[in-house]
């Protein structure tokens, strides 16, 4: 079935596109959700007319969406699970616990916003994309452990790594300073 987009979807295309999708998505999500409708040249007409409109509407929608990205950035929740001595979790955490957490981080998100390719089945830590608009998403940083004390011990290593390794990165470029002014000829 050939639809008009009505807005940008994810991996199926931009606004004013008209696209072939599978009948039952068009029936139960796209023209349900007012998101798409059926292409014709009353409906293609109308959508030309409406366009402006339609755009000025996205751009407003994206631009709250950014707001909330903003203050989301370098969001971490923190996922409280059962697991094995090898780390491996006792169920798994899915996008429906990921929106949980940021809910009670204070910030609206619906599960299907969570872009979750697999689900969590083991501890550590995990960037998880969240899209809070067809063009804007946040990453999301999931930690998931077995208590409130190990997720701070993992956190305090995973600093002290990062601070290890950023001044061994100093090191080394200091180094290479050092053997660039060594290797200039003396000027005589």
């Amino acid at each position: 079935m050939e639809v008009i987009l009505l807005e940008r979807i994810e991996k199926l295309g931009q606004m004013g596109d008209v696209v072939n999708v599978k009948p039952g998505f068009a029936r139960n999500f796209l023209l349900p959700q007012k998101k798409a409708l059926r292409a014709s040249k009353d409906n293609l007409a109308f959508f030309e007319v409406q366009r402006a409109q339609l755009e000025a509407v996205n751009l407003k929608r994206r631009d709250e969406a950014q707001a909330v990205a903003d203050k989301m950035a370098g969001l971490a929740v923190l996922m409280v699970r059962q697991a094995g001595e090898s780390g491996q979790l006792y169920g798994s955490v899915s996008g429906k616990d990921v929106a949980d957490a940021v809910k009670a981080a204070g910030y609206t998100v619906e599960r299907r916003q969570v872009n979750l390719d697999n689900p969590i089945k083991t501890l550590g830590s995990y960037a998880v994309r969240v899209s809070l608009h067809p063009e804007v998403s946040v990453i999301v940083t999931v930690n998931v452990a077995r208590s409130q004390e190990e997720a701070e011990r993992a956190a305090a290593a995973a600093a002290a790594q990062a601070a290890a390794e950023s001044d061994a990165a100093d090191e080394v470029e200091a180094e290479t300073e050092v053997g660039e002014v060594a290797d200039e000829p003396a000027q005589d």
